[in-house]
């Protein structure tokens, strides 16, 4: 089973304020997950303002705006897709990744 592990930063998150530490809490969790063979993809996001979004009008075509398609003051930052045996599995390396990123997470199921 795949599932999303996805962190969330606020809208103004600033990747200064990351430590060393921090960085290195997240790569220690990649190499676990990596040599666990559960980590199918990961990556992280630009910042939000950089998003557009597009949406189909009635008129049939594309309207492209600047900036995320929900207005909240969190995103997602970055995400890991990982492939492991159940949703307890997930549980445990979404809450490794909350506590390596300093950052709420979410775990979804895929279809």
């Amino acid at each position: 089973m795949q599932y999303l592990v996805a962190i969330y930063r606020p809208d103004d998150y600033d990747d200064a304020r990351e430590s060393a530490a921090m960085a290195a809490d997240i790569d220690a969790l990649n190499r676990d997950m990596v040599a666990a063979g559960v980590r199918t993809f990961v990556g992280g996001l630009q910042p939000v303002r950089r998003a557009r979004s597009l949406r189909a009008s009635a008129a049939g075509d594309t309207v492209i705006t600047d900036g995320p398609y929900s207005e909240a003051k969190e995103h997602i930052g970055g995400f890991w897709v990982l492939e492991v045996a159940d949703l307890e599995a997930a549980l445990n390396w979404g809450s490794r990744a909350a506590v390596a990123c300093r950052a709420p997470v979410e775990v979804r199921p895929f279809y």
